[in-house]
């Protein structure tokens, strides 16, 4: 057996940061290198048994009994894990270089090179949707290995009133490489190579960013200005992606009949339209007790009349200025999972000892944080941008949270594992819950708590209202974009509409607030992804009220959410714990939850 490989290390002190040091992903439990002959040989496997497997099944499927199916299913589930690996690999490396030309054009060169290899493979799902439901519901009844596979069916098959002419699907699949993945290239790179001047310092997105969390209110104002100028710079093209995503996203949803802009998301997700507009009228009609109140709460503490953007996540003038070194920050986190349950902690170790998290902040990085799965039979890696602020603990706690539900559900297979986005947050935003009560159990002093507290209403603020906020503005830019091109002022003003009403009136809105949109990756590269941020805290609320009723079932059970993965529906995932996202009072006791926080807040003013 190989010795273990460490995990390289980024030293934080060297560069001023006292944070300690900070791990960097070894990313050879994928691939050794870019030209590995692991990598040759897998990428040639592929080629050669996607041909096979169209020989062998393509223009057949409808006349497979039940094993034959199951062994097709099982030669498809084979490919789709060698192809992931790959693609997986050649990502993360470009993720943690996005301005670096050899990284981004290996990358570009897997994904064109994959695209190809795959292209025999279209006719699978095309197929599987021509079977009539008798005879597939025949099949599945007769093998109950093959009916484990009844999700993906039901997944592929949602899909059969929008499936195109086998032509245009390959067609599809066949350009995609030059529709959307590339212009989300040409963001990601934009993005990452931008610089902020800053009080003489060029600063990278993400550290520009961070100043807006500075305790000087003038650093936060020059970090913002300097971003608007930024933004403003670039804007004509941000501006370009966006009219051209949206629109080949109109012609795409066109052909597939799709009835809005938002019914392709929903179907991923697994989640009835009804669902999530009951979600979003629920969390708008709750903006005046939430944000509204909460804002104006923040501005008396801080001696405003109005606040401004770059007041928004200020630390509070009660207040002491905190950061958590690395060790602090994987006690605290680890902790708080341990407590709670020692499987779910000792899932976490790796992550930590193993090199599957990339947390320093380096330029050319790709901004923000994210868990990707990989592959089941590999593991996850994590990104962040670690800066030591207690947010970005949260943001540890979030992305570990998404980690050890991806480890969890690898048992389910590569087809079975992957969890809707509406369910994918479920973990993240539990293991926040279990970090936050944590560090207010152990509050030695009232200011203390009242700064967690205030902490956790703005995480769950930006994470249920700021989300709605950025899905009404991508429903309302993709119905304008319908009428036309748009130009930057336009796609500004309908940003200003939509966070005047979500922020409130504590807010005063600096010129230049206008483009703050162009930076958001959600818009360009998951279109509606954002409201699965809100609907997996409304979740999270509901089920941690359940854990504090104290159901001694409740660990077990809450395991075996996360183990399900993608093999089984919201509804079905909830009902042991007698929750239901159908019923309309539900997203109510989610929003009950941060209105008792706020109430709290409130109490110790008097």
């Amino acid at each position: 057996m190989p010795a273990p490989v460490r995990p390289r290390l980024h030293d934080a002190d060297a560069a001023g940061e006292g944070l300690g040091a900070l791990p960097e992903w070894d990313l050879s439990d994928l691939y050794p290198a870019p030209d590995a002959p692991e990598l040759a040989r897998d990428f040639a496997r592929v080629e050669a048994e996607a041909a096979a497997f169209a020989a062998d099944y393509e223009g057949r499927l409808a006349g497979l009994d039940a094993d034959g199916l199951l062994r097709a299913v099982q030669r498809y589930e084979r490919l789709e894990t060698v192809g992931g690996r790959i693609l997986s690999y050649a990502g993360l490396r470009y993720y943690q270089a996005t301005t670096d030309s050899a990284r981004a054009k290996f990358f570009s060169d897997c994904q064109d090179r994959m695209t190809a290899a795959t292209a025999p493979l279209v006719f699978f799902a095309l197929e599987v949707n021509r079977i009539e439901d008798a005879a597939l519901e025949a099949r599945l009844g007769a093998n109950p290995a093959l009916a484990r596979y009844r999700p993906l069916f039901d997944r592929l098959r949602a899909m059969r009133p929008h499936q195109l002419s086998d032509e245009l699907e390959r067609f599809l699949h066949d350009s995609s490489t030059v529709g959307a993945a590339a212009w989300n290239k040409l963001f990601d790179e934009t993005i990452a190579g931008m610089t902020f001047e800053v009080g003489g310092e060029a600063l990278s997105l993400e550290r520009t960013l961070n100043r807006l969390t500075d305790h000087d209110r003038a650093r936060r104002e020059a970090a913002a200005r300097a971003l608007a100028q930024g933004f403003q710079a670039q804007l004509r093209l941000f501006a370009r992606v966006h009219n051209t995503l949206i629109k080949e996203k109109e012609i795409h949803d066109r052909w597939r009949r799709m009835p809005t802009p938002q019914h392709a998301r929903h179907l991923s997700n697994q989640v009835e339209p009804e669902v999530v507009q009951a979600l979003r009228d629920a969390v708008v009609a709750a903006y005046p007790r939430l944000s509204h109140r909460y804002y104006a709460l923040k501005a008396r503490w801080m001696g405003l009349e109005k606040l401004e953007v770059w007041d928004r996540n200020a630390p509070l003038p009660f207040e002491a200025p905190r950061r958590y070194d690395w060790a602090e920050a994987r006690a605290i986190v680890t902790g708080a999972y341990a407590a709670f349950s020692p499987e779910l902690a000792e899932l976490a170790v790796p992550f930590f000892e193993k090199g599957w998290i990339d947390a320093a902040a380096r330029p050319g990085k790709a901004p923000g944080a994210f868990a990707h799965p990989t592959v089941t039979e590999v593991h996850p890696y994590i990104l962040l941008n670690y800066l030591g602020k207690p947010r970005d603990v949260m943001t540890l706690a979030h992305e570990l949270g998404h980690g050890v539900h991806q480890r969890l559900a690898a048992g389910q297979g590569e087809l079975l594992a992957a969890t809707p986005l509406t369910l994918a947050e479920t973990a993240s935003v539990f293991g926040e819950m279990l970090t936050f009560r944590a560090l207010l159990a152990r509050a030695a002093t009232p200011a203390e708590r009242k700064t967690l507290i205030a902490g956790k209403v703005e995480d769950m603020l930006n994470t249920v209202v700021r989300q709605i906020a950025f899905y009404d503005f991508e429903c309302r830019l993709h119905a304008a974009r319908a009428q036309g091109e748009l130009t930057p002022e336009a796609i500004g003003a309908l940003w200003m509409e939509v966070q005047a009403a979500a922020l409130g009136p504590a807010f005063a809105f600096m010129e230049g607030y206008e483009t703050f949109w162009a930076y958001i990756p959600h818009f360009v590269h998951s279109p509606f992804y954002v409201y699965a941020y809100a609907f997996g805290d409304g979740l999270v609320n509901a089920l941690y009220a359940v854990y504090e009723e104290g159901d001694p079932a409740f660990r077990a059970k809450y395991v075996e959410l996360l183990r399900a993965g993608g093999s089984k529906h919201h509804r079905e995932l909830l009902a042991p714990f007698g929750l239901d996202a159908s019923d309309p009072g539900f997203w109510g006791k989610g929003l009950d939850m941060i209105a008792g926080l706020i109430d709290a807040l409130e109490a110790m003013e008097g």
